[in-house]
């Protein structure tokens, strides 16, 4: 029998909502199949960053790491968050353990080559270790992932923790297991107008989603997170669900499709 597996993906604004938190991490330890947790939290990272007196730079949702910036993102990602994360799904009789991309060389990556914009040290994923999560999985712990990699040459990197989720979520479909993908954030699903309740589009299609970020409809981070949900399914990634805790514990959201239904 096909083993499913549910990964999580939580962003920072729910990190930074100790409300929103909770209830998430209460979702993700119950659900019932095996199930690894993926982490961002750049609002934290860019709130240390300024406090420690520089400037946070993004560009289309996606973080300028300087070598300095990547000290301060490792510092908060896999060290205070990460472990927070873990504490508080061990408080809820969940067995997590917390992984950077380096820990048993869980995802392997190198660093984005310069072309119309130099993103210092980001890390585009080259590979996800399935057997090791697998081998969590099967032993009874949840993984969870924080959005720090390595090029197996001893730099560390900073990846979009939303393609941390879709490569984990390839590799395990990959390796033969039915893989639901949810994007947890504080929005019902993906909106038209995020000050219209409303305005929730249930479902996009490739051809929809270009449409709308065409019209500046879809913009900022939604991009990298909505490209990596196309990424997924079309790699054969059994369902990709985007919505807040309420629509994902209802079933709702807005569901990413590689075509329409028909």
């Amino acid at each position: 029998m096909v083993m499913n597996i549910t990964i999580l993906k939580i962003g920072g604004n729910i990190i930074n909502n100790p409300a929103a938190l909770h209830e998430a991490l209460d979702y993700f330890a119950e659900l019932p199949e095996p199930a690894v947790l993926v982490h961002g939290g750049g609002r934290k990272a860019s709130q240390v960053i300024s406090e420690m007196g520089r400037q946070p730079v993004m560009i289309d949702g996606r973080r300028i790491t300087d070598a300095a910036t990547l000290e301060i993102v490792t510092m908060v990602y896999a060290g205070l968050l990460n472990k927070t994360v873990v504490a508080k799904l061990q408080a809820r009789g969940c067995n997590a353990i917390g992984l950077s991309g380096a820990d048993g060389n869980a995802v392997l990556a190198e660093k984005r080559p310069v072309k119309d914009i130099d993103y210092g040290y980001a890390g585009d994923v080259r590979s996800v270790n399935a057997p090791l999560l697998e081998q969590l999985l099967r032993g009874g712990l949840r993984p969870v992932l924080c959005p720090i990699t390595h090029d197996q040459k001893g730099q560390l990197l900073n990846t979009n923790a939303d393609t941390i989720a879709n490569e984990t979520a390839r590799a395990l479909a990959a390796a033969g297991f039915g893989v639901s993908l949810r994007y947890c954030f504080e929005l019902p699903g993906v909106m038209e107008d995020i000050n219209d309740p409303t305005s929730l589009i249930r479902e996009l299609t490739p051809d929809r989603y270009a449409d709308y970020r065409s019209q500046g409809i879809i913009a900022g981070g939604m991009i990298p997170k909505l490209d990596n949900a196309f990424a997924a399914v079309a790699a054969g990634v059994r369902e990709v669900i985007i919505g807040d805790l309420p629509a994902l514990r209802a079933g709702s959201g807005t569901r990413v499709l590689a075509e329409p239904d028909v």
